[in-house]
């Protein structure tokens, strides 16, 4: 008989504590194996991630950098084909040129005056190779940062009504 009242109390015991064992080891709330609905949150895992180090954007060439730009600067000109081709060469020969400077670290007075003979230079080219309004009109582009030029925006004053 003691054998029995013990084999009871025991079986007893582990029925009842069933439910804060399940609550302190995360066994479920009594809705599915605990995979789907009812499930314990987000897992995480144990195995501690490496940080990666951000890798460092790749240099652009001066000649991806003005095919980028030449398909919004022909549609803010209206460039035709030659013109593209005249005002893309020409970009790409000083753009490279001005990269190359940016490599050679040179002193600030040399650097500025450097930058003024190729621009001086570029300048010549594109005014010989571009129709005047063509080229006043990418003058303008580079002044206002190639924003939009012909599509200006004019700022409208509100009235106030009193």
């Amino acid at each position: 008989m003691k054998t029995n009242k013990k084999l009871f109390l025991s079986v007893l015991l582990i029925v009842l504590s069933f439910p804060f064992l399940s609550a302190q080891y995360g066994y479920g709330n009594g809705y599915g194996n605990g995979y789907g609905y009812g499930g314990y949150g987000r897992q995480r895992n144990s195995i501690p991630q490496a940080q990666e180090t951000p890798k460092e954007p790749e240099k652009l060439t001066a000649a991806q950098i003005v095919d980028q730009e030449m398909p919004s600067i022909t549609e803010k000109l209206g460039l035709n084909p030659f013109e593209e081709a005249v005002l893309s060469t020409t970009l790409k020969k000083y753009l490279q040129e001005r990269i190359e400077l940016q490599i050679l670290e040179l002193p600030a007075d040399k650097m500025r005056e450097s930058y003024e003979k190729i621009t001086l230079k570029q300048d010549e080219e594109l005014k010989a190779g571009l129709p005047a309004d063509k080229y006043e009109a990418f003058v303008e582009l580079q002044k206002n940062g190639f924003k939009k030029v012909k599509e200006k925006k004019k700022k409208r004053k509100n009235k106030s009504k009193t």
